[in-house]
């Protein structure tokens, strides 16, 4: 019984090398065979071809020991290269399943770390719905369709309404404020500036709520 679960694990840790090495005893059992067969050639015969005359005596015409001998054991070599054929598909076959089962065992493993990494995206409180060019909002990066879910001190726990936002950005003319928001299904921040500039406000970007 142990020998058969050493056996066993022996051939569940075939590798590419055990492969090439038979393979390579295959080539060299097909070599035996041909130059057994260049000796049948040399004598003038084949591998079935009669040894004895029409009157049934041994031919005088050919080494009729060096005939036997080859034909035996290309007989044998024969049934070596069978069997080293047998071996090989079976060692394939066990390199493939493996190969498969690591591939199937990383993918899941990839797949699960994926899922330990997903991101839970916070519940935004309002959306951009419109930047202009040039503004300290367009200049910070927010864009049209940016759904805010931190803007400075405000959040999605104590947001109330865009007043909140204004009496943050009232208090906080050339102080950089830290806005986060949800992009394309992708977390962002940057950091924006309220302060004078050609336009209207000290944002220039317009900030609608959301209402869940």
């Amino acid at each position: 019984m142990k020998m058969t679960e050493e056996n066993n694990a022996t051939n569940s840790e075939i590798t590419m090398d055990d492969v090439k090495n038979l393979i390579k005893k295959k080539d060299e059992i097909e070599e035996q065979i041909k130059a057994y067969y260049d000796v049948l050639e040399d004598q003038g015969v084949g591998a079935e071809e009669p040894l004895v005359d029409e009157e049934g005596y041994p031919r005088a015409d050919v080494n009729l020991y060096q005939i036997r001998t080859a034909r035996h054991n290309i007989s044998c070599l024969q049934n070596d290269h069978k069997a080293i054929m047998l071996e090989i598909e079976e060692a394939l076959h066990k390199l493939h399943a493996r190969e498969k089962a690591k591939r199937e065992r990383d993918e899941a493993e990839a797949q699960a770390e994926a899922m330990e990494h997903q991101v839970t995206l916070p519940a935004p409180f309002a959306r951009v719905d419109a930047v202009t060019q040039g503004s300290p909002a367009s200049g910070a990066g927010l864009r049209v369709g940016d759904e805010i879910y931190e803007f400075g001190s405000v959040n999605t726990g104590n947001f109330q309404s865009l007043q909140n936002i204004a009496s943050v950005v009232q208090h906080s003319e050339g102080k950089p404020l830290r806005v986060a928001v949800i992009r394309s299904g992708q977390l962002a921040q940057m950091s924006l500036t309220p302060q004078r500039w050609p336009g209207r406000g000290l944002l220039g970007c317009n900030i609608v709520p959301i209402h869940r």
